[in-house]
């Protein structure tokens, strides 16, 4: 009974396009990312660039401790070859060194990865042919499809932790949601870190986060309440909730859990700044005290995925005051019938305008987050997006286009309308795509022919 959890190698070939005028590496981002996709990066085949964006592989991580919780730490391996940059050749030399050691192998994967990565598990089951092959991640929505596969031993819905260890217990096929309550998640071992992977995080915003290195990047809380329509991880995840019409909830760490796992990785690693990447960081005042007064303690810089309206204006200082130097913010459109009607985000626009000039005045950084191409949207609709943000002027801005991933609502817009989204639908101008990137590659020359 043991496991490799796996995030395999993702290269597409080199290319050059727009500013990057040499040829570079596309390189995809698949387990730690909501939206798996693929970028032109300064990486290559073992050769990583440590400013090139690549998150950390959270479910991987927790899953991997826990497993090590249940079966022994010699019994479970962790390799992350995105984080890495390992070539193939690299990693199937891994697999060789210990293919004596494992009997089950893990990967996160989804729609976006989901060709590739296949391809990539016959390959390991030619050479390894005893391994039993589980995937997971936000593919186990579409399980009906994998479960055909011969070559899957097991698909996993939603987090992974107690369910992998079903399957080393000898559970297979497609296994059912089964999350972790409160209690159990925050009696659960922190994620894995180790001398290999530690410093092999990063991302540029917000700024001067980039000026940091090594980075934690960490969750203080699993899930989100609210309900946008192309959002994965809170309907396929942490939640089951394809068509946005059920409760969803949020999981929030105990104070006492995030002191000793934030005081474990500044004691070893001496991490420069801590970024906590939550679905939701700041939703509700108590919570985002509680880790305000946390970061106060340890006296490094910090940053936050968060939410414009979920704590009262006040504790945007307290944030400050603990050494918080920027956010990302969500708003996704610049038109509040988008927002409202497309979206669902419940988000006033203009209260986000204020907040951001506010947070901007204490010295914070706002870094904002849009997406384009949603079902729906109109070229007018994007043009006002455009117009919005230059006239709040965030520090820095993403946008990106709309992916299409399963387990999220906007993957059964296709199938039936949803009552929770009354404007979104599928016409002539909206075109599908599982990769947010190469969508906004497409919709650049569309916003500049206006």
């Amino acid at each position: 009974m043991s496991i490799l959890f796996s995030n395999p190698p993702w290269w597409e070939g080199k290319e050059s396009r727009g500013w990057f005028r040499r040829k570079r590496w596309r390189r995809g981002i698949r387990a730690g990312s909501r939206w798996p996709f693929t970028s032109l990066n300064k990486s290559r085949p073992d050769k990583r660039h440590i400013k090139d964006y690549t998150p950390y592989p959270y479910f991987l991580g927790y899953a991997t401790t826990y497993a090590q919780k249940q079966i022994g730490k010699n019994e479970v391996f962790f390799r992350d070859s995105i984080g890495l940059s390992e070539s193939y050749k690299t990693y199937f030399n891994y697999l060789d060194s210990i293919k004596n050691k494992i009997e089950y192998l893990l990967i996160e994967t989804a729609t976006p990865s989901w060709d590739h990565d296949y391809k990539l598990i016959k390959d390991i089951k030619e050479k390894h042919p005893h391994l039993k092959i589980i995937v997971a991640g936000s593919i186990g929505a579409v399980s009906e499809k994998v479960k055909k596969y011969k070559e899957i031993h097991a698909i996993i819905k939603g987090e992974y932790e107690k369910n992998t260890v079903k399957v080393l217990k000898g559970a297979s096929g497609v296994i059912d949601y089964d999350l972790l309550t409160l209690d159990e998640m925050n009696a659960s071992p922190i994620p894995y870190f180790d001398d290999l992977h530690f410093d092999k995080y990063f991302d540029w915003n917000p700024v001067p986060m980039s000026k940091y290195f090594p980075q934690a990047h960490i969750w203080a809380s699993r899930g989100c309440p609210f309900k946008c329509i192309f959002c994965v991880w809170p309907a396929s995840m942490t939640g089951n909730d394809p068509d946005g019409d059920k409760k969803r909830t949020v999981r929030q760490y105990s104070k006492n859990y995030m002191k000793n796992f934030i005081g474990h990785l500044m004691e070893k690693y001496k991490y420069q700044t801590i970024y906590f990447d939550d679905d939701t960081f700041n939703i509700g005042n108590k919570h985002t005290v509680d880790m305000c007064e946390i970061m106060s303690e340890f006296k490094v810089p910090w940053f936050a995925m968060c939410r414009a309206d979920s704590i009262r204006k006040e504790t945007w200082k307290i944030m400050r005051d603990s050494g918080c130097q920027g956010v990302k913010i969500g708003v996704e459109s610049g038109d509040q019938y988008v927002v409202d009607k497309i979206v669902n985000k419940h988000l006033d626009l203009n209260y986000t305008k204020e907040i951001v000039q506010y947070i901007k005045s204490l010295g914070m950084s706002v870094h904002g987050t849009f997406t384009y191409g949603l079902p729906g949207e109109t070229k007018a609709n994007m043009i006002q997006t455009k117009k919005y943000i230059s006239e709040v002027k965030f520090t820095t801005v993403q946008e990106s286009g709309t992916a299409e991933i399963e387990g999220a609502p906007l993957y059964n817009l296709n199938k039936k309308k949803l009552d929770a989204y009354p404007a979104a639908k599928i016409n002539e101008e909206y075109t599908r795509h599982t990769d947010g990137s190469k969508k906004w590659m497409d919709l650049v020359q569309t916003l500049q022919n206006k």
